[in-house]
């Protein structure tokens, strides 16, 4: 009984070099969607060419790794144990790239072990949702961090309620004997509208309120690199 387990776990089914070149060569083109999947859905700063290569290139590594480990009981007992000690940490930028390398190694699995129905078809869905909903971007949000004299606190308060009533979030009050700091949280897209309204930008109307040391506009954006 011993010899028959051993055999079973050494043995492994015959791969021609035939079989190999179209696993990969599936896995490849599936590959070269998500490069492309990956390239329109994202734009700007937050596109990375070279994470977007390592994402191909992680399909068909996998796919490789499959194709031994399928093949071959033992070696993919072996294989788990070995890349359980196996630790990423690699900051990432976009909480979707998380989806990329999830579809990249699904794809290597499927091309590995021979499923290319599952593994066309799930590309096909996963890319077109993510064509769609790809660009989808969270509202920035927009910090107002201005600081003046005491004496102009009351006006100041009046002029940021006066461009932007309600929507804008006092979210800290930091006083000095002598001057007050203000910062105030609001949607990004309030800012040009607010302006268009009144005629003027912010800008010039909190310095011609009173004395104010400064005044700064700062963008908040759910991208590290955005």
């Amino acid at each position: 009984m011993r010899e028959y387990l051993l055999q079973i776990l050494e043995s492994g089914g015959e791969l021609t070099v035939e079989t190999i070149l179209i696993r990969m060569a599936v896995s490849a083109v599936v590959a070269a969607f998500i490069f492309l999947s990956y390239r329109l859905s994202h734009a700007g700063s937050i596109y990375s060419r070279k994470f977007n290569v390592s994402l191909a290139a992680l399909a068909m590594i996998t796919t490789t790794v499959m194709i031994v480990i399928g093949n071959n009981i033992a070696l993919s007992l072996g294989m788990v144990g070995a890349l359980s000690i196996v630790r990423f940490r690699t900051a990432i930028k976009d909480s979707r790239d998380t989806i990329y390398i999830f579809w990249a190694i699904v794809v290597g699995i499927c091309c590995g072990a021979g499923d290319y129905m599952v593994a066309g078809v799930g590309s096909a869905f996963v890319f077109l949702v993510l064509l769609v909903f790809g660009r989808i971007r969270n509202d920035a949000r927009v910090l107002l961090i201005l600081r003046c004299a005491r004496v102009d606190e009351q006006k100041m308060e009046a002029l940021i309620f006066q461009y932007y009533s309600r929507r804008a979030t006092l979210r800290s009050k930091n006083t000095t004997p002598e001057t007050v700091e203000f910062i105030y949280e609001l949607s990004g897209k309030y800012i040009k509208r607010a302006e268009s309204a009144a005629g003027r930008s912010i800008t010039d109307a909190v310095y011609d309120t009173g004395k104010v040391d400064y005044f700064n506009i700062v963008m908040q954006s759910d991208d590290i690199s955005g």
